[in-house]
């Protein structure tokens, strides 16, 4: 793939992805090159008056009242990322380090940061060259940024801690870091002042796991609506309630959307023309509601998208450089005038909201789902189809269980959805006071997208089951479509089985897209 360059400016979620999943080489951009460098500028021009800056010449945090001498400046940022790097807990999967690296770089990309370019060109070059720092997964209260885990990759650079080394065709080998960076020919990273504080003082740590899960619960959303409609299709459901004046009446836009997808969906269903005059006049909310509980959740998804999408594009370190603005036809030379200013952008906040909105809505995409597939097996509900859609129930109990299976993930996922950003706890001697726990939300998030994802597998098993119980009479040409696809992992039941293993092969069809995809 073409190299991707780095601004700060305008990386895109779609990029995220590249990168953390596809390998995408990454490069410094020349402008932003220039724009690094007029920063740093300031920075040395800062250390050669001697004067006080906070943690460029002070230490951190409660400490920020004691003096660094310049000959401790290198002492300094080693003793920072060494004594920052204590998390703990099973560590983040690869995908979701390499994205953290290049959300890092971006932001210190965009030139307020105050390193060197060196620094930039060590996190493209670790990318590129599949050497990734092994980040323990907890350990970040969301403020000062997600200090543990990004000293943890700034501790990879500087040739401590470990590596998981990555080389074509063969697993990722885990490693002294020291080791990783020799065989990768990476020399380890030696800082300067203020890039220590520049390397773990960001919203990183849980700006790219929530990156990576919003792609993955947009897929998820696309497909919801493809099941939802497989579901009612053959539990006999109508379509009126999806009528385009409807939603014209309450223009929600992800209402909007979904009433269209149903209808485009359930266009051709001979099932549907079947019982087009029996006297149901409407469906239970599971089946009606589907517009607006689903559109509420893409509604959720697209602000959580602009969330992200700002972040990504953000200079989150503290203090932040800000160079001299220049007079037109001035030469642009790094002269080292400017201001160095401390603030808080650091803070996740913005972040912690939008992931605990994000569990929210994916709590509501499982629930509503798990209660179509209650629908498809309760005998008291699923008119025309057998108890639990067992042939010979009774000596078969067909989707007793997986219904039980789908409840368990469905209400695990209510505990989950409790926001992390309601609390807050004191921490660095009362200094930093109010934190966002967005980390926390992420990381908690990564288990309500599982467990969404896991419940509309079961719901799209026993959807497609439904459907081969109508037979001869066949859904619509997009919907047979989807059935086809999950009959190409899964075949039908016609007698109990473990199935525990079909469940997975629909998820994976499911994360991947290909199941909504089939039906257009």
């Amino acid at each position: 793939m073409q190299a991707l360059h780095l601004n700060g400016n305008d990386l895109t979620l779609e990029n995220v992805a590249e990168v953390a999943w596809q390998n995408r080489p990454v490069l410094l951009a020349p402008d932003a090159r220039q724009a690094v460098q007029r920063a740093r500028a300031v920075v040395n021009n800062l250390l050669t008056g001697n004067r006080v800056a906070y943690a460029i010449t002070t230490g951190v945090g409660k400490l920020s009242d004691v003096r660094i001498a310049p000959e401790q400046v290198r002492e300094l940022q080693v003793n920072l990322v060494r004594s920052h790097a204590v998390g703990v807990g099973e560590p983040l999967a690869q995908p979701e380090v390499r994205a953290m690296m290049l959300l890092r770089a971006n932001s210190l990309a965009k030139g307020h940061s105050g390193v060197r370019t060196e620094v930039i060109d060590a996190l493209c070059e670790m990318l590129n060259r599949g050497a990734h720092p092994l980040v323990p997964s907890r350990g970040s209260v969301g403020a000062s940024g997600d200090l543990a885990p990004l000293a943890h990759l700034a501790l990879g650079m500087i040739g401590e801690g470990e590596i998981l080394l990555s080389s074509a065709g063969k697993p990722a080998a885990r490693m002294p870091a020291a080791e990783a960076l020799r065989r990768a020919q990476i020399e380890p990273l030696v800082l300067e002042a203020k890039e220590a504080i520049s390397l773990i003082n960001g919203t990183q740590g849980m700006l790219s796991v929530g990156s990576l899960l919003l792609l993955a619960t947009e897929i998820l959303a696309n497909s919801a609506d493809v099941i939802g409609a497989m579901t009612l299709d053959a539990l006999k459901g109508t379509d009126v309630a999806f009528d385009a004046r409807i939603h014209q009446a309450r223009p929600h836009p992800g209402q909007a959307r979904v009433a269209e997808n149903l209808r485009r969906l359930l266009e051709g269903s001979q099932i549907r023309e079947s019982h087009r005059d029996c006297g149901r006049v409407q469906d239970a909310y599971s089946l009606r509601c589907m517009p607006q509980v689903h559109g509420a959740v893409r509604d959720t998804l697209a602000h959580c998208r602009r969330v992200l999408e700002t972040e990504i594009n953000s200079a989150v370190d503290n203090p932040l450089v800000f160079p001299a603005t220049r007079k037109v036809g001035e030469k642009d030379d790094p002269l080292g005038e400017g201001d160095i200013l401390s603030g808080g952008n650091f803070h996740g906040e913005p972040l912690a909201f939008a992931l605990d909105f994000l569990a929210i809505a994916l709590s509501a995409l499982a629930g509503i789902s798990e209660r179509r597939l209650e629908r498809l097996v309760n005998p008291a509900l699923n008119e025309g189809l057998p108890p639990f859609l067992a042939a010979g129930a009774g000596m078969n109990s067909g989707f007793m269980m997986p219904q039980v299976t789908a409840a368990a993930l469905a209400s695990e996922n209510k505990v989950l959805a409790h926001p992390a950003s309601v609390d807050s706890i004191t921490t660095s001697g009362n200094k930093e006071d109010y934190v966002s726990m967005g980390m926390t939300a992420a990381l908690k998030l990564r288990q309500v997208m599982a467990n969404t994802r896991d419940v509309l597998a079961i719901e799209a098993m026993a959807a497609a089951q439904a459907l081969d119980f109508l037979k001869p009479l066949k859904t619509s040409p997009a919907l047979e479509q989807a059935h086809a696809a999950i009959r190409s992992v899964v075949a039908p039941m016609e007698q109990d089985r473990v199935i525990y293993q079909d469940f997975a092969r629909i998820a994976e069809l499911i994360t991947s897209g290909q199941l909504a995809q089939a039906a257009g």
